[in-house]
């Protein structure tokens, strides 16, 4: 990582951005969880969602297996990848030495985040290919506001990833770390079990959790039955977990190992 070029900004995204690649294709743990565990989840869980599905109204088997596809995507591939990464490279004070040179913080934290996020990315269209392809989900009726909750999903996993990496001792304790988000975010969000499976009041609870309105756009744009006024919402109470995870990663991320 110190042959960072001095050149543009993109440039030395795209040089960190190689660098952590090739380090992240060492960690054979980082790679399983962040490959294998969203393809395979979907298809373990296959038989839950297909009864889930004939109690939920106007949701089809082939869309709760696209939401929870992409959902456990987001969360492996890019949310918890992020966090063991970034607590490896700063307990490997490779983050300090990145600071000495012309890298901006900005873009030691996005860069480092890249690879994971193009990981996440083509596995979303992967496993959506595939469920288009064998389980009749058919095309989105909405794709903008798919499209809206994918990309509103990657940066909030990305910025909470950096956020619980503050809080995180080791990567050995960052797996711990990072389970109370995945744990939530699967059952509440929408990415497990459906919000019209849930009581009223607990389901109107998890609307409030950091991936809900992601999840909500992602699932409005496949049945096309989210109003205006309801993807307005979400699409308010993404951007507004955004920019409170940003806020907080800037004010509390650490740079140097905990002692």
């Amino acid at each position: 990582m110190s042959g960072v070029a001095t050149t543009t900004p993109a440039a030395r995204l795209g040089a960190l951005a190689r660098a952590e690649l090739s380090l992240l294709g060492r960690n054979k743990s980082v790679i399983t969880t962040a490959v294998l565990v969203p393809s395979a989840l979907p298809l373990a869980t296959r038989p839950a969602v297909e009864q889930m599905a004939r109690k939920a109204g106007g949701l089809t088997p082939g869309t709760m297996m696209i939401t929870a596809s992409i959902g456990f995507s987001l969360l492996f591939a890019v949310y918890a990848a992020l966090v063991s990464t970034y607590v490896a490279r700063r307990e490997e004070l490779v983050l300090k030495r990145l600071r000495t040179g012309e890298l901006t913080d900005r873009e030691i934290l996005v860069g480092s985040a890249l690879p994971a996020v193009s990981i996440g990315v083509v596995q979303c269209v992967l496993l959506t290919i595939g469920c288009m392809a064998f389980l009749d989900a058919g095309a989105p009726r909405a794709p903008h506001l798919a499209l809206l909750g994918l990309l509103s999903g990657l940066m909030l996993c990305a910025a909470l990833a950096a956020l619980t990496a503050t809080f995180s001792r080791s990567v050995e304790s960052a797996q711990v770390t990072a389970l109370p988000l995945l744990c939530v975010s699967m059952l509440g969000s929408g990415i497990a079990i459906p919000p019209d499976l849930l009581p009223h009041r607990v389901a109107s609870l998890c609307e409030l959790l950091p991936l809900s309105p992601a999840m909500r756009l992602i699932r409005g744009g496949w049945t096309g039955g989210l109003p205006a006024h309801e993807a307005l919402s979400a699409g308010a109470m993404a951007v507004a977990w955004t920019v409170l995870a940003v806020f907080a990663v800037r004010r509390w991320f650490r740079w140097e190992p905990r002692h």
